[in-house]
């Protein structure tokens, strides 16, 4: 089967053959049909998280059961299930026991330490494989599966509600699906900033209130105080210490600053700030099963829509150089449903 791995120097992406997974106990089968592009896709290729050469890429898989090992009686042949970034936990400790099981010690992530779904096949822990419902298009339902479930989740913990100001920075692919659900989802008011104005024109017509370009505004957060008295949550997915540093003068007292983008820098943080106006600053890691569950079931009655536009799967290489330069609009989905 054609896969998409990490090279072998640990720098990049490569299309090759691979052998067939196998079924074991608990497991399934799927024959994939989309899966999306991720940046956290492109720091696992680049060894951010440690060297993986040789693992198959991708956490924003969609595909049909082909076959199910024995022990499985969630999943039945011909189910529609993801292959998400939270591939399973233990199911025993204090985090997958009180409803968080992304923080799970013994976790398994796919794309990283096991493979994951850029393959014509793959295989996942049955009970961790989330349906998707049969109104969501499945090349959308790719990007729910992680950007999407990411979003909704870090948008949950901004405590988003009818009438507050949620302000988002970066406006790609993740912060496009979060400008959605704080809006159509919460409804609440929403501020995006970024540095690209096509993806702060995207977000105004995915619903963002206000749109603020990072270049244009001499000081972003003073901006947004002005004109929203500062923002009761922010959530920031971009990759970059400024925006993190602004996330912080941009909350009013009482405020919350949520993490999703994963840079290599520190964040700088005024500990009186912090402690005279009560912010809380909180990091959220994608969502659980039911979070995910909850994401799709958005999709499906069409109010969150995924900009996606899918490519041929030999294209992997050139998608994951453009996701470096910051190029890329909403999602790139790999299809290999071409491949059938």
């Amino acid at each position: 089967m054609k896969a998409v791995v990490v090279n072998q120097a640990s720098n990049g992406v490569e299309v090759v053959d691979h052998a067939l997974p196998t079924v074991e106990y608990g497991e399934a089968l799927v024959k994939v049909e989309y899966c999306g592009v991720c940046h956290t896709d492109l720091h696992v290729a680049h060894g951010d998280f440690g060297q993986v050469p040789g693992r198959i890429l991708g956490h924003e898989g969609i595909g049909i059961v082909q076959e199910i090992g024995e022990g499985v009686e969630s999943l039945r042949v011909g189910d529609r299930v993801s292959i998400a970034w939270f591939f399973e936990g233990c199911g025993h400790c204090e985090y997958c026991t009180t409803g968080r099981e992304t923080l799970c010690r013994s976790v398994k992530n796919a794309g990283y330490n096991v493979d994951g779904g850029m393959s014509e096949y793959a295989v996942v822990t049955a009970d961790y494989a989330v349906k998707v419902p049969e109104a969501l298009d499945p090349a959308q339902a790719s990007s729910i599966t992680c950007a999407g479930v990411t979003t909704y989740k870090a948008i949950k913990e901004a405590g988003a509600a009818p009438g507050k100001w949620i302000c988002i920075f970066g406006a790609g692919g993740l912060g496009n699906l979060a400008v959605q659900y704080a809006k159509k989802v919460f409804n609440a008011q929403v501020v995006a900033v970024d540095i690209n104005q096509d993806k702060l024109n995207l977000a105004k017509e995915s619903g963002a209130d206000i749109i603020v370009n990072g270049k244009e505004v001499d000081d972003v957060a003073a901006y947004i105080q002005e004109k929203t008295g500062g923002c009761h949550g922010v959530v920031v997915t971009a990759v970059s210490k400024v925006a993190f540093n602004q996330a912080i003068d941009s909350v009013r007292a009482g405020g919350t600053v949520v993490a999703v983008g994963l840079p290599s820098e520190y964040m700088e943080l005024s500990i009186v700030k912090t402690v005279l106006d009560g912010i809380r600053v909180v990091g959220s890691l994608v969502g659980t099963r039911k979070d995910l569950e909850e994401a799709f079931d958005f999709g499906a009655q069409g109010l969150v829509v995924p900009i996606v536009e899918t490519v041929d799967v030999d294209t992997a290489p050139d998608v994951f150089d453009e996701m470096e330069a910051g190029k890329i609009q909403g999602r790139k989905v790999l299809d290999f449903t071409k491949l059938a």
